[in-house]
């Protein structure tokens, strides 16, 4: 009996992420907004902070925030003379997000398409999107706006964790060389990683990081 219960219990929740996997949806509905506030294991906030690094006085840019996780711990970072831009293709997203950052005064909120950023090229000192990349049609064509946007000293980060829309770390890669940028660092296995691209220079490629 209580091997039969076993079974049962292994084969429902089999049954639950195959549903998860097969009903997910990009972008991610603002009706599970909830989920989104869960940290997700090797994307830690000291793990983001170490990769971004974000400095008094940046201007960066988020695409999609969600519901604001890391909205609310970079915003901070860059004080009252820094700003943060977000970007997101659900007004939802970015309304809520408003509510919760509006004392900081240093929020940004832009509905627009990530594959189309409202921006003149070289704006931002960094940008960044944490499980965001794949959610997004066409990926290689938002990774490229990304780049036109980053001034010629920036850093983009990228966080990936495996789910439907997970980008393998070596289809980042690639993606990263037709835009003319390179890995300058990376954290985590390409089931959970965090990498920091630049513009190419002549610096070498770093090695990818355990830590």
């Amino acid at each position: 009996m209580r091997t039969t219960t076993t079974c049962l219990a292994a084969a429902g929740a089999g049954a639950a992420v195959a549903a998860w996997w097969y009903t997910d949806r990009a972008p991610y509905p603002y009706a599970q907004r909830r989920l989104l506030d869960l940290p997700l294991p090797g994307l830690t906030a000291a793990r983001i902070d170490r990769i971004l690094a974000p400095r008094p006085g940046e201007r960066m840019l988020e695409i999609g925030p969600g519901t604001g996780l890391q909205t609310l711990r970079v915003a901070p970072r860059l004080g009252p003379r820094g700003r943060l831009d977000i970007v997101d293709i659900q007004q939802e997203m970015l309304d809520h997000v408003a509510r919760r950052t509006a004392d900081l005064g240093t929020v940004v909120p832009t509905r627009a398409d990530a594959r189309d950023l409202p921006f003149p090229a070289a704006t931002f000192d960094a940008v960044y999107l944490v499980t965001a990349l794949g959610e997004i049609p066409a990926p290689a064509a938002a990774l490229r706006e990304a780049a036109r946007v980053l001034a010629p000293h920036g850093r983009l980060v990228i966080g990936e964790f495996f789910d439907r829309h997970w980008i393998p770390f070596g289809r980042l890669r690639d993606y990263a060389e037709a835009c003319h940028l390179h890995v300058d660092e990376r954290i985590g296995p390409t089931l959970a990683y965090l990498a920091r691209l630049r513009p190419c220079t002549h610096l070498p490629v770093a090695q990818p990081s355990g830590g």
